[in-house]
This record gives C-alpha cells, sequence and structure tokens, in this order.
C-alpha cells in the first residue's frame, strides 16, 4: 500500500538540523537523507494501494525515524499517511504544513482538546509552529495569548493573536497575570524548552494543561502545577490521513495561512539550515523556510 510520489517541494524544519547535527543517534543510523515535509504527487501506485490514484496532488510527513526523508526529488509513503493537498496553494505552501501545523494539530485537539473561549498561551508565536498553533487555535474559538519579538507583534496579531507579549522586554508570567487577573490561562503551548514547564504552573487556571514538543534538557522542578491539579502532555507528532484531511479544509476555507517567507533550491540546503538554526543573514526572520526541489 506504498505510492511513489513525486516531490516538487518540501521544507525545513528544527527536527532537521537536529538529525543533521547528530541529535538523534539511537534513532538513526548516520548518514540520512533528513526532512520532514513533502509536497507533490503522485506518479506509481504500489499493490493494494485504494484511496490514490496516479496524478493526485498530495501532502505529508514521512515517517519520523523509518526510512528516508523528503530532501529528494521521489518519495515512498504509506498510503495511510498521505493527505490530499489543498487545491488552493502551491507546492511551496503545502510544503510548509504538514510537520508544523500537524504538530500544532495533535497539540491542540488530540491532546489538550481545547474548547471554545479557553485561554491559550503559546510560547514563540513567530516559529513555524507557533504560527499554525495561532491560527488553528482562533478557529476553534480560543482566546490566544503569545509571547513574540516586538518586531514580530503586528503580524502575530494579523493572524488572530489577541495579545502578543514582548519577551524580551517584558516578565510574560507577570503580563499573563495582569491579562488575566491572576487567574491564569487554560493552556500552556511550550514550542522553546527552557524553564517553561517549571514556571508555566504559575500562570494556569485550575485543572490547566501543558502541551510540550521540546525536550526536557534538564529536570523541571513542577510544583508550582501541584496545586492547579494540572496535566501535562509531551508530544512528539505522529503522521495520519485523517489529521492532513482536516489540515486541507482549514487551508481551503481561509482558517489557515501557510507562511512562506524563504525559498531555497535542494542545492542550497545548507543556506536554508544556517537560517533556521542561527538566523544567519536575518535575525528577524520567522515563518517558514520552504525548498523547491524542481
Amino acid at each position: 500500500m506504498v505510492s511513489l510520489v513525486r516531490v516538487r517541494a518540501t521544507s525545513i524544519n528544527p527536527l532537521d538540523y537536529q538529525v543533521r547535527r547528530g541529535d538523534y543517534r539511537n534513532e538513526l543510523v548516520l548518514p540520512v537523507t533528513t526532512g520532514h515535509d513533502v509536497s507533490g504527487e503522485i506518479v506509481e501506485l504500489g499493490p493494494g494501494v485504494e484511496n490514490f490514484k496516479v496524478g493526485d496532488e498530495v501532502y505529508y510527513t514521512p515517517e519520523i525515524f523509518k526510512g528516508q526523508g523528503s530532501y529528494a526529488q521521489y518519495h515512498c509513503a504509506h498510503e495511510s499517511i498521505i493527505g490530499i493537498k489543498p487545491k488552493n496553494i502551491s507546492h511551496l505552501e503545502a510544503a510548509s504544513l504538514p510537520l508544523a501545523a500537524g504538530t500544532a494539530w495533535e497539540m491542540l485537539v488530540t491532546r489538550a482538546q481545547l474548547k471554545i473561549n479557553q485561554t491559550i498561551l503559546i510560547h514563540g508565536g513567530a516559529g513555524g509552529v507557533g504560527i499554525p498553533t495561532i491560527q488553528i487555535a482562533k478557529a476553534m474559538g480560543a482566546i490566544v495569548y503569545t509571547t513574540a519579538r516586538k518586531v514580530h507583534h503586528e503580524f502575530l496579531t494579523g493572524l488572530g493573536a489577541d495579545y502578543v507579549i514582548d519577551y524580551e522586554n517584558e516578565d510574560y508570567i507577570a503580563a499573563i497575570q495582569r491579562l488575566t487577573d491572576n487567574k491564569g490561562v487554560d493552556i500552556i503551548i511550550d514550542t522553546i524548552g527552557g524553564n517553561t514547564l517549571s514556571d508555566s504552573g504559575k500562570i494556569l487556571s485550575q485543572l490547566g494543561q501543558v502541551v510540550t514538543l521540546v525536550d526536557i534538557e534538564i529536570p523541571q522542578n513542577l510544583i508550582y502545577a501541584w496545586g492547579k491539579n494540572a496535566t501535562y502532555h509531551f508530544v512528539f507528532t505522529r503522521q495520519n490521513r485523517n489529521k492532513l484531511d482536516e489540515l486541507t479544509r482549514l487551508v481551503e476555507t481561509g482558517k489557515l495561512k501557510p507562511i512562506v517567507n524563504k525559498v531555497f533550491s535542494l542545492a542550497e540546503i545548507g543556506k536554508a539550515h544556517s537560517l533556521l538554526e542561527y538566523k544567519k543573514g536575518d535575525e528577524n526572520f520567522y515563518g517558514k523556510i520552504a525548498i523547491d526541489t524542481e
């Protein structure tokens, strides 16, 4: 039930440079082709494929740590992880969505089960995952707080964020306490790590939830969350077609917009990694980096 896909575009994610620098030696035998987003078209069907046909435009995240990645012109994938590409966006735009927006969907819908009028704090709103998380949370009817540098505030407000906190010049904990009249927020989304887990308890509401996709590098004291009856979710995103189908509906109804700010060729992967990992050449960079494989 495997299809051969002509990769028209892929994108860069932090997971890509983490694999490159050897952070996942226990999961992968290096060298390996990395890359975790595909947008393209099916050019050949394997035995038993029932849900797709040759010529279908599709997008997906390859199975992480299983097989080869998407920095290629062709890729084989099981039909259970493939979704039909939104019709109203390009391959470059579609390639920016599967891993980042798929992770956002899993955090908000599968794990936190976000409800209308709940309050949510999204750390790193201008990042590759933060941007779709803001949009999906607003589409679900949440009141959205996010942290970002001042230069990105207008952009994030335009995406739907209700309150943007300048983390460089303001204590986000004090800001949340002020903005919520010390009630705290129902859900915290952690995309940056550091002391986020230990500090989250200070600004959680009762029965609040923390969802993180960041590795825990050092032990953290969660004592502040104890009195809040808090729930913590640790997310390593999983691939499935249903999630992509939901994202496609959001894109085609205008509720989720891919933000691609840079495009490189396959031959320029090194430059793309440097930009995402170190902001080399653009310290104010935000959004996603797409790779044109044509």
